[in-house]
């Protein structure tokens, strides 16, 4: 879970207890229960990412009443953030998505800078299945 430390929203963390564990949850309900039964379910699931994510940095507060205001007919314009928890990234896609991290990098290193800074902000999973090829075996 991000840190609640500059997180605005930290007063809707609430802590259960499953078993011996205890897990903690920002209670969405605690934003506004009326608007929150009108979201869609995937929109729900945007709310909560950028609560859970709300630094006022990369995730503002503003961004999260965007989504609290979300309706049908709202203006195409607004932006909401997304940052996934791991991103999982097939071959036929995933290997350009490498090459272009490779390619920065170097890019970086050639103009001086720290190629270590060029990274995803969120893990990511790169899936090789079909594409790997076997020309000699066995022997």
């Amino acid at each position: 879970m991000a840190s609640t430390e500059n997180n605005p929203f930290k007063s809707t963390l609430q802590t259960v207890k499953i078993g011996a564990e205890e897990c903690r949850f920002y209670d969405l309900s605690k934003l506004d229960a009326g608007k929150l039964k009108k979201l869609p379910f995937s929109v729900r699931v945007l709310l909560e990412s950028a609560v859970r994510n709300c630094d006022n940095f990369h995730v503002l507060e503003k961004d999260v009443q965007n989504i609290l205001n979300w309706s049908p007919a709202m203006d195409t314009s607004v932006e909401i953030p997304f940052k996934p928890a791991r991103v999982i990234l097939q071959d036929f896609t995933g290997v350009p998505v490498v090459v272009d991290f490779a390619a920065m990098r170097e890019a970086v290193k050639r103009l001086g800078g720290d190629p270590h800074k060029i990274n995803p902000i969120c893990p990511a999973d790169l899936v090789i299945d079909h594409s790997v090829q076997v020309d000699v075996s066995r022997r």
